[in-house]
């Protein structure tokens, strides 16, 4: 019964020897309840995601077996890659909308792993035989409804590894073969791209713990020549919190006039440009107000893919380049992955 944590991973620099590999899917985390006509899709937090997907309630009714458990991610494709942003959409208030959003940008589940079926609890489990159920269970379950593509050869893997970025996908995930599932522990590998680019620190946000940097706003100049918000860096230990606060003194500015992103509050200015601190459908009522600071430092950050024209994850600080104007710091440095249909993975 719902709800039931799912299964984590810790990261790794190395795709290991002797694993079950699996694509990392770039979107929600899901274990999906079915009994019968019941169907209820948790997400990673403990939230629900029921109502946000009804073409999905729909597609499990049709294509599961009756009573079952199933851990996946909800995905969503556009022009044979996935689409993040477009996912996001689809966390909207109003169930008008929600129901518009089913019909013309429909979301997909990708299946890799069963935790239940009909009166069998399977925790305990060794992970290649939750595979070959799950397999079982699926078999012709089809669109929507796909089970990940899985290999335990280590050379397949890192041959995943390098492709599957072009469909949007984030890495590989590596499995112990005789794992049983433990919720909420990180038991499980993964292996994420990383790149780096050199930033503008354009502003900071205050740690909630008190006054001290809890993260840099990062920019890039565009073609015409305008700083984009492209992300934060942050997971600073504490010490280099409070020094972070130091250094960053003199670039501080009294007010956000005369900064390129002083329209941040305006709804327009948020329309038209990536500015911080724009509203959310996740972030609710968190305060994301920031500290502007003179766009004169750049600092050199890794980071796992791009997520149009930002960055999909939190990015992480590597140095200060004082050897950079931070006019040099263009989207032209950024490395795009070779395009790759996502039917061909799925289709493995």
């Amino acid at each position: 019964m719902p709800p039931v944590e799912p299964m984590l991973a810790r990261p790794a620099a190395a795709i290991p020897p002797g694993m079950q590999y699996e694509a990392k899917w770039d979107g929600f985390r899901a274990i999906v309840f079915r009994d019968g006509a019941e169907v209820e899709i948790g997400s990673r937090s403990g939230r629900p995601l029921t109502r946000y997907f009804p073409e999905l309630v729909t597609a499990f009714t049709e294509r599961l077996p009756a009573r079952c458990v199933l851990d996946g991610e909800i995905v969503l494709a556009r022009g044979g890659r996935l689409d993040f942003d477009a996912l996001l959409e689809r966390i909207h208030p109003a169930a008008s909308r929600v129901r518009h959003l089913a019909g013309t940008t429909p979301a997909g589940f990708v299946a890799f792993d069963l935790l239940a079926l009909g009166d069998a609890a399977l925790l305990g489990t060794p992970q290649r035989e939750r595979r070959g159920a799950l397999e079982e269970a699926l078999r012709g379950a089809g669109d929507p409804v796909f089970t990940a593509p899985v290999t335990y050869d280590l050379e397949e893997a890192r041959r995943w590894f390098e492709h599957f970025e072009g469909a949007g996908l984030d890495g590989v995930v590596a499995k112990p073969p005789e794992l049983p599932y433990r919720p909420g522990e990180r038991v499980m590998v993964k292996v994420k791209h990383e790149r780096t680019a050199d930033c503008v620190v354009a502003g900071l946000r205050p740690h909630k713990s008190g006054p001290v940097v809890g993260s840099l706003l990062l920019g890039l100049y565009d073609d015409a020549g305008r700083l984009q918000h492209v992300g934060v860096c942050g997971a600073f230990p504490m010490k280099r919190r409070r020094e972070l606060m130091d250094e960053l003194a003199p670039l501080r500015m009294p007010t956000a006039e005369g900064h390129p992103w002083e329209d941040w509050a305006d709804a327009e200015a948020q329309a038209a440009s990536r500015l911080p601190g724009g509203p959310s459908r996740w972030s609710g009522k968190k305060d994301l107000s920031w500290l502007p600071l003179r766009p004169e430092r750049v600092c050199e950050v890794a980071y796992d893919h791009m997520q149009g024209d930002r960055f999909r994850h939190t990015a992480r600080f590597r140095r200060w380049r004082p050897d950079r104007e931070p006019r040099s710091c263009t989207y032209a440095q950024l490395e795009e992955p070779v395009n790759y249909d996502l039917a061909e993975v799925l289709g493995g």
